[in-house]
């Protein structure tokens, strides 16, 4: 089976997931994995998808022209064998939380901090909360301990972090549930 990371972005508008999806549907293509979020008024999109057939890019042909003249940016990637699994990463789950005045350097400097502990962040989200004159900035990061980290000990190292930011920063564990 081959395996290709597609990007979709674009203004924001009600019916983008259900055309991009309609059209991966008619293909006979599968998604293995996505990700969909507003950015500013962006819409953006990112998925790993797969067909037992398709080899390149130009088996997809002209698919996606109809996006793209609906001012959609469509990008594809035709992924080398084993891109499209979760890599193996073992240790305990947390969630960081970051919530501050918005200024640069917030991302920067928490993701510094975690890739100096070795810690993997597996997903991270940032927004503009709150009103035009008294705007919040929010981070939310999850990440992977690695081995005899615990969040308390990253509690403690975000404390200072938190200081020479002037933000709030919360760590707390993610306890996975077994459906």
């Amino acid at each position: 089976m081959n395996h290709f990371a597609l990007t979709i972005i674009g203004r924001d508008r009600p019916g983008i997931v259900s055309r991009v999806t309609e059209i991966l549907y008619r293909l006979g293509c599968n998604i293995a994995d996505s990700s969909c979020s507003i950015l500013g008024g962006q819409f953006a999109m990112i998925l790993i998808i797969s067909h037992p057939e398709f080899s390149g890019r130009e088996n997809f042909g002209d698919a996606f022209l109809p996006l793209e003249e609906e001012g959609l940016s469509v990008f594809l990637r035709t992924l080398k064998p084993g891109g499209e699994k979760h890599p193996e990463i073992t240790g305990d789950l947390c969630l960081i939380s970051v919530y501050g005045a918005d200024k640069p350097g917030i991302v920067y400097r928490v993701a510094r901090e975690l890739g100096e502990q070795r810690i993997n962040i597996t997903d991270l989200n940032t927004k503009l909360i709150g009103s035009e004159s008294r705007p919040v900035y929010v981070m939310m990061l999850e990440a992977i301990l690695p081995e005899n980290f615990s969040t308390e000990d990253l509690a403690g190292i975000m404390s200072d972090l938190k200081e020479e930011l002037q933000v709030d920063i919360s760590v707390r564990p993610i306890t996975p549930v077994s459906l």
